[in-house]
């Protein structure tokens, strides 16, 4: 009797907390987020090689002097990256079904950690943008799974905030990666920059694998493959044989992976096909994707731009210095907003849309000015209106969608924002350059898109919405053995409260 209660109690937590799991997440998403920043930067991006009309020519500087790249050559890195998480987001929401999601973190960082380390050896342009690619590659795992941690673990009144903590570390770790790629630039080699990030990153990857795993809201627990196979396979015979469970049927291994594989597949388009039906998830994505074409192309560009514009000779300083304070300040300012007033689908859209259209205004009008100091003060208000998006725009992702589809919402988000926004934004506002050779002009053609984002959103406000949170799983419950956390921390906690105060 005494063992039975035993199994029946709520696994004991580890070390690890809410709070502290926010903090893993966020230094995670920082360092992340310094890579892209360090690569944009003007220290380790660096200027191509160029002659004068007198026949001097200059070496040039960092990546795109060293391999000599065009503009448009050089935004095909940054489109790189982008391709290898698009190929992965979705690879890793499936597997999270079937596969502990806190462990594929880890596998996800590895693979970061590896991939980064190959930028600082590469040896010309295709070495470096294959590494690009597999360092977009194991940054999906986690892209597209901490949310829905952080969210499950988050107190029920602070969740767009955490959301929004969570988020801010996207323009904090891309000014400190232009602060950062700056520094070591100049002063060492822009190989260095992406062999300090590896170094950064490992000590992460080894606690995705060293900790004790959590599990989502919505999912069974991932047991091991051969647990999983047992599952799925036994669930397929009783529904095309009709023989009882009790009688069995021994088949192969190679049918039984047939079986697996085929189903996860058909569960994967399904879940798609539920998305894309979903016209509040519609509508937010393809808001998010044109918001996103201008904010990839700004991220990459920003301090190239205002070196030549306004001819700063510090532009890496300045641009990560305004980003980092408005993009801090406005995405958590985005969160609070939206938990003040009431945190529903309906005021998130309402919210992006106005804000992205007030930070629209001030951007646009920032680059008509010819004066640096104007521009930088107009630039600022701007950015903390087009930060402040973060947030609402995520917990739509994540409360239009019943828990189980959560990973995948963000999975398929992330593609298509950056293979509709930021992939092609890069290099087609390179090539824009190329063709005017005016970074002014090219600003402001590039600022003007933020409008039809804010117009989308708008529209998002007038469509029936149901939060959806604490919808049901339609997936049951199935015993674990592999001592993984099977509910959320915060619903581990106030199950072990009942339970004692239950006790005679």
């Amino acid at each position: 009797m005494a063992s039975s209660s035993a199994a029946l109690s709520p696994p004991k937590p580890s070390w690890i907390t809410p709070e502290r799991l926010l903090v893993i997440f966020c230094v995670i998403n920082l360092i992340n987020y310094v890579d892209r920043g360090a690569i944009a930067s003007n220290g380790v991006n660096g200027s191509r090689r160029s002659c004068s009309k007198s026949g001097t020519c200059t070496s040039g500087r960092g990546i795109q002097g060293d391999f000599n790249l065009s503009n448009f050559e050089d935004g095909v890195l940054s489109s790189a990256f982008m391709v290898g998480l698009l190929v992965a987001c979705p690879i890793f929401a499936s597997l999270a079904k079937s596969v502990n999601p806190f462990r594929l973190i880890g596998v996800g960082l590895s693979v970061w950690t590896v991939a980064v380390v190959g930028c600082g050896f590469s040896i010309n342009f295709w070495s470096i943008t294959v590494c690009r690619m597999l360092v977009g590659v194991g940054e999906a795992s986690f892209i597209s799974l901490a949310a829905p941690f952080i969210d499950d673990n988050a107190p029920p009144a602070k969740k767009t905030l955490w959301l929004g903590m969570f988020y801010m570390f996207i323009p904090a770790g891309y000014a400190a990666g232009y602060v950062y790629g700056g520094l070591v630039g100049d002063h060492f080699s822009w190989r260095y920059a992406f062999f300090g990030e590896a170094v950064l990153m490992l000590p992460f990857a080894v606690l995705g694998f060293v900790m004790k795993p959590l599990q989502l809201k919505g999912f069974a627990p991932a047991e091991s493959t051969e647990a999983l196979t047992s599952i799925e396979t036994t669930s397929l015979e009783v529904q095309d044989t009709d023989v009882s469970v009790a009688k069995g049927s021994m088949k192969s291994s190679k049918s039984k992976c047939a079986f697996v594989d085929l189903k996860q597949f058909s569960r994967f388009m399904k879940d798609l096909k539920v998305l894309l039906l979903d016209k509040v998830y519609v509508v937010n994505v393809i808001g998010y994707v044109v918001y996103n074409f201008v904010l990839g192309a700004y991220s990459y560009w920003g301090p190239k731009a205002g070196y030549s514009i306004y001819n700063m000779s510090n532009a890496d300083l300045i641009f990560g210095g305004i980003t980092i304070v408005c993009g801090i300040v406005g995405t958590l300012a985005g969160g609070y907003v939206l938990d003040l007033i009431n945190s529903t689908i309906s005021n998130a859209f309402k919210l992006l849309s106005a804000v992205t259209f007030a930070g629209a205004i001030f951007c646009f009008s920032a680059f008509c000015f010819k004066n640096m100091y104007p521009f930088l003060a107009l630039f600022a208000i701007g950015e903390l209106f087009v930060f402040a998006t973060q947030a609402p725009v995520n917990f739509i992702c994540l409360h239009c969608v019943k828990p189980s589809l959560r990973p995948i919402s963000m999975a398929i988000s992330t593609v298509a924002i950056h293979l509709f926004g930021d992939v092609p934004s890069s290099p087609l506002v390179g090539a824009l350059q190329d063709q005017t050779n005016n970074w002014r002009e090219t600003a402001l053609i590039l600022t003007f898109i933020l409008f039809p984002a804010a117009v989308i959103w708008f529209i998002g406000i007038f469509l029936h919405s149901v939060d959806r949170f604490d919808e049901a799983s339609e997936h049951p419950e199935v015993t674990t053995t592999d001592g993984s956390n099977t509910t959320p921390l915060l619903d581990r906690k106030a199950a072990g409260t009942t339970e004692t105060s239950a006790e005679p």
